[in-house]
């Protein structure tokens, strides 16, 4: 699969600042994501880049299977994606998008994978604890794997935190082997 990220930038940020002018990041942020799962559809996946379709053709026919779904801003952001020939950059869209929502409303996503299942009054402790440190609101989601030993990984953007038991042994590995 080809990385749009270069193409999906601007039209990311334009459409970040369309939304944050009209306070409307939720709508656009929905928007987005049904645009990327109908031009990943297989049906219209097949028609985008088909030699036999024009970008004419091709922007009438997403105008006619979005018309009355979506705002009349987000069917003429589809036409004007077709017609610059950047459809396909869609999903990288919405996840620039995405991220730009994130940095401006103080909010990050977190992954916390244990060892074990932790219980409710540690996982506040935890979410209060890491939205203190990062400074900004997480919204985390919890996973399991025994794998780990005990412990567990804090998985925030960029920032990684091994905690786990299988972390340490594979760095104390790592160590005694080189």
């Amino acid at each position: 699969m080809a990385d749009f990220s270069t193409q999906a930038r601007p039209y990311a940020k334009a459409v970040f600042e369309l939304a944050r002018d009209g306070k409307s990041f939720a709508e656009w942020g929905e928007t987005l994501s049904a645009l990327s799962a109908l031009v990943s559809a297989p049906e219209v996946a097949n028609l985008i880049g088909h030699p036999a379709l024009t970008r004419a053709q091709l922007g009438g026919v997403l105008t006619q299977a979005l018309e009355g779904k979506l705002s009349a801003q987000a069917v003429a952001f589809a036409r004007l994606l077709v017609e610059n020939g950047r459809v396909q950059a869609l999903p990288a869209i919405a996840a620039e998008f995405e991220q730009l929502r994130a940095q401006a409303e103080a909010r990050i996503d977190v992954e916390i994978t244990s060892a074990a299942e932790v219980p409710e009054a540690q996982r506040q402790q935890l979410a209060a604890a890491i939205g203190k440190r990062l400074q900004r609101q997480v919204d985390i989601s919890w996973n399991t794997n025994a794998d780990l030993i005990a412990g567990a990984m804090i998985r925030a953007g960029d920032l990684i935190i091994d905690g786990s038991v299988r972390g340490e042994l594979d760095r104390l590995q790592t160590a005694l082997t080189h």
